[in-house]
């Protein structure tokens, strides 16, 4: 069985121009995780953590609108998570947020 080439750097074309884009056109934004992989290489993921606010800037100021962002908890309800997916000049721009979930919100006494 032989094993495949590795993808050349060009092949992550679509979102490094969109990490580009957003470099120039939304400076201002929170920085937040950055990951490009060669396993899904049209794919942009922007991770930002500990603030949900900062999930709402970008949220905002990409136009994303509210009904298309998930919202879910993950480690046994500790960490709350929202979650967005667009097309952004043309790469697939996963937006996720995580934050902790407070005691109360558990349903903690």
């Amino acid at each position: 069985m032989s094993v495949p080439a590795p993808l050349a750097l060009s092949a992550l074309s679509a979102p490094l121009t969109a990490l580009r884009l957003l470099a120039t056109e939304h400076a201002d934004l929170p920085a937040g995780q950055i990951r490009l992989s060669d396993l899904f290489p049209e794919q942009l993921d922007v991770s930002l953590h500990d603030d949900l606010g900062a999930f709402e800037t970008w949220r905002a100021a990409l136009g994303i609108a509210p009904d298309l962002v998930t919202c879910g908890v993950q480690s046994s309800t500790r960490t709350r998570v929202l979650k967005a997916v667009i097309d952004y000049a043309g790469a697939r721009l996963c937006l996720t947020g995580y934050s902790p979930v407070l005691q109360q919100d558990r349903g903690a006494k």
